[in-house]
Formats: structure tokens, C-alpha cells, sequence
């Protein structure tokens, strides 16, 4: 038994204390043994999965969710820049278009003045060769008159001489010849 300071003690009450200090060196005891069995215990470690298992739901769900949000945010982002885009393509064709047609009337005049170019091109060769052959022709005529004119008064001396009707057969045959050159 306890001494309590010369005083002593009855059986029952230093039972009771003594159960108290048992009590409170077993504490910390039964408070390890209770951790022991709080892990220990099946139903509590299901508890804790669940708990964990749906902690983990939540996030999945919750990154799922952010996901989808930047995948709408991109499909939104992708969608304007197709409208854009299309925009875009359309006035690009219209003004295609307009430059096409524009060419077209350009390339239809530049046919037209081409064609006009030839012809008076072809005009002016046609007017130039015949020029150049009326100029031959002149030429050979004058240079025929003349060596007609040489042998008809190579003639005329020399018929002049023989007879005055061979003269008058060569005068008609320079009138004549007077007369194509007209």
C-alpha cells in the first residue's frame, strides 16, 4: 500500500486509488490499442476506400468536366475560324470572279484590235506589193516604149528610106502601145 503522509490507509480506498493510477498508466495504452483496432477494423478501412474511391471519382469528374470545357472552348475557337475562313473563301472567289470577267472583256478587245491590226497590216502589205509591182510594170512599160520608140525610128530611117506606108503601120503601133499605158 501506498503511504499517504503517516495516515493510513483503508484497503478499499487504496484500491480505488491505486485502480485510478492503474487506470491512467493504461490509458495511453487503450488509447493505442483503440488506434489499433480503429485500424484494424475492416469496416473502417472500407470506409476510408469509399471515402478515397469517391475523392477520386470527384476529381475524375471534375477534370473531365474542365476538359470538355476546353475542348467546347476549342471546338467553339475552330468553329469561327471555319466561319472566317469560309467568309474569306467566298470573297476571295467573288473577287476572282470579277477579275476573271474583267480579263475576259480585256482579252476580247485585245482579240478584236489584234484582228484589226492584221487586217490593216494586210491591207497596207496588199497596197504596198501592189504598189511595188504597179512601179515594175510602169517601169517595164516605159523601158518597152522606149526601146519600141528606138526601133521604130531605127525602122522608120530605115523604111523611111524603102517606103513611106511602113511608117504609118509603126505610128499605129506606138499609139497602141500608148494606149495600154493609159
Amino acid at each position: 500500500m501506498l503511504d499517504l503522509g503517516g495516515f493510513p490507509m483503508s484497503a478499499a480506498a487504496g484500491s480505488a486509488k491505486r485502480s485510478r493510477e492503474e487506470l491512467e498508466c493504461l490509458r495511453p495504452e487503450r488509447k493505442a490499442k483503440k488506434r489499433e483496432s480503429v485500424d484494424d477494423d475492416p469496416d473502417l478501412d472500407l470506409s476510408s476506400d469509399i471515402k478515397g474511391i469517391i475523392s477520386a471519382l470527384h476529381q475524375i469528374r471534375e477534370k473531365a468536366l474542365k476538359d470538355g470545357q476546353k475542348k467546347a472552348e476549342e471546338t467553339i475557337k475552330r468553329q469561327s475560324l471555319m466561319k472566317a475562313l469560309l467568309k474569306s473563301s467566298k470573297e476571295c472567289e467573288s473577287s476572282l470572279k470579277t477579275e476573271y470577267g474583267k480579263f475576259q472583256a480585256a482579252y476580247e478587245k485585245f482579240c478584236k484590235e489584234k484582228q484589226a491590226h492584221i487586217q490593216t497590216f494586210k491591207g497596207k502589205k496588199e497596197k504596198t506589193s501592189l504598189s511595188e509591182l504597179e512601179k515594175a510594170c510602169t517601169e517595164k512599160l516605159a523601158s518597152a516604149e522606149e526601146s519600141l520608140k528606138k526601133k521604130k525610128q531605127v525602122k522608120c530611117t530605115n523604111k523611111a528610106e524603102e517606103s513611106p506606108s511602113k511608117t504609118s503601120n509603126s505610128i499605129g503601133i506606138l499609139k497602141t502601145t500608148s494606149f495600154l499605158n493609159v
